[in-house]
């Protein structure tokens, strides 16, 4: 049994250190940045410039595998993300940063793509569940843990940079020296806008709307801390449990969605997420306990929605086109986050460092109204017509290539 998953293991191990690394570095650079005294917009610039470059590399990057081969392929994704982290910390300058988070964000859908696809051909469709899970696990684990190393480390000076760089290196030695057969060629991605809203407009519109809270938060959640005064390892922490919050209330709400109308649920949480993120923005909290507190709630409805809306859309396309409409999801959320960093750091700006928060409700506050008025205007999906829900790992990390690993899809061939 354990030699069937042997091959898998071996890589699941480079992404754990892939995961660590961009875990790492998208921490750093925000408390880095906010000690150096980067205004809000270029902080925020960054995370539009990541989500920029991580979109154009879902589109452009199997291009460059299919010209490369898998291993060379992830080998200079990998490389290249060794050495940008390296670069941003010889050149502490915003503009030179932003640019450089636009590359790494290329580099890391490349390298994800490359992962997923090599999952999905050693998947059979008997242990695909347990490969699912499998990748679920490291990839929640490694973002957490990558960000805890900065609780740890001194974000004034360059360690934490070299720590980064030695983890994506360390990355690409598992399939650097695997003797597996390589996947087949990753296809293009396509986005058909018209298709996906027509199949379902409220997890078309909610899934740019959540990229664009997710985006916001995943980009200045970091500055925000720093700026209420809670410690480095207080951040490192809240950054993480927002997103584990988000990971462990997905089974309960999706289950619930499994038995009622899911853009009920989807209100609902998005509603929740609004509710405190208001409550943040109105209270202010300052100390420790209270923000992780809050926090916490917050990402526990908000990272919760996107799955929701993903299994929503599922219910209604065809099952030949489950890929096309999840690649395509992924895609508008990708889109949204490239908008959520600038209206957040705009409110940062203009309000207090609560703003942020009220940037991320406005989002949800959308989300909840333009689902209510779509449940008048369609009729819910019969409930034995649908798919079970599945819960999905932390959407920063997937990519289209991702939706063919999902359980629901049926490979024609398995390995």
């Amino acid at each position: 049994m354990l030699a069937a998953y042997r091959p898998i293991l071996s890589l699941l191990r480079g992404t754990a250190f892939l995961l660590a690394a961009s875990g790492l570095h998208g921490l750093l650079l925000p408390l880095r940045g906010q000690v150096e005294g980067f205004s809000t917009a270029a902080l925020g610039l960054m995370g539009t410039a990541w989500a920029s470059g991580f979109v154009a590399g879902c589109f452009f990057a199997p291009r460059i595998v299919r010209r490369a081969g898998h291993v060379r392929a992830f080998g200079t994704f990998a490389a290249s993300g060794a050495i940008i982290a390296l670069l941003t910390g010889l050149i502490i300058d915003e503009y030179a940063w932003i640019v450089l988070r636009a590359f790494t964000g290329f580099t890391m859908a490349g390298a994800f793509m490359i992962i997923e696809s090599w999952l999905n051909e050693k998947a059979t469709n008997e242990n695909r569940g347990t490969v699912f899970g499998l990748y679920m696990m490291v990839t929640y684990a490694s973002i957490m843990g990558g960000q805890m190393i900065v609780a740890g480390g001194d974000v004034h000076s360059a360690s934490l940079f070299m720590i980064t760089g030695i983890f994506f290196c360390l990355s690409l030695i598992p399939t650097a020296v695997s003797t597996q057969s390589t996947p087949q060629p990753l296809q293009d991605v396509k986005l058909d806008l018209k298709g996906l809203y027509a199949n379902s407009p409220v997890s078309a519109v909610g899934c740019l709307l959540i990229g664009v809270a997710n985006g916001a938060w995943g980009t200045l959640g970091a500055v925000y801390g720093a700026r209420v005064g809670i410690s480095t390892p207080a951040i490192a922490l809240m950054m993480s449990l927002v997103v584990i919050a988000g990971a462990v209330m997905q089974l309960p709400a999706g289950r619930l969605s499994d038995r009622t109308d899911r853009r009920y649920v989807l209100a609902g949480a998005a509603f929740c997420a609004a509710l405190f993120a208001l409550l943040i923005f109105l209270f202010q909290p300052r100390t420790g306990a209270l923000v992780l507190t809050f926090a916490a709630c917050y990402g526990a409805f908000a990272y919760t929605l996107y799955s929701v809306a993903v299994a929503h859309a599922n219910d209604h396309a065809d099952a030949q086109d489950f890929v096309k409409v999840s690649g395509g999801l992924l895609l508008l959320y990708g889109f949204g986050t490239m908008i959520g960093p600038m209206l957040a750091a705009g409110l940062m700006d203009r309000v207090r460092p609560e703003g942020l928060f009220l940037a991320t409700a406005l989002a949800h506050l959308s989300l909840a109204g333009y689902t209510l008025l779509r449940i008048k205007a369609r009729a819910p999906v019969p409930i034995e017509d649908r798919d079970a829900f599945k819960t999905q790992p932390a959407e920063r990390t997937l990519t289209p290539e991702a939706a063919r690993l999902d359980p629901r899809t049926k490979p024609e061939t398995g390995g």
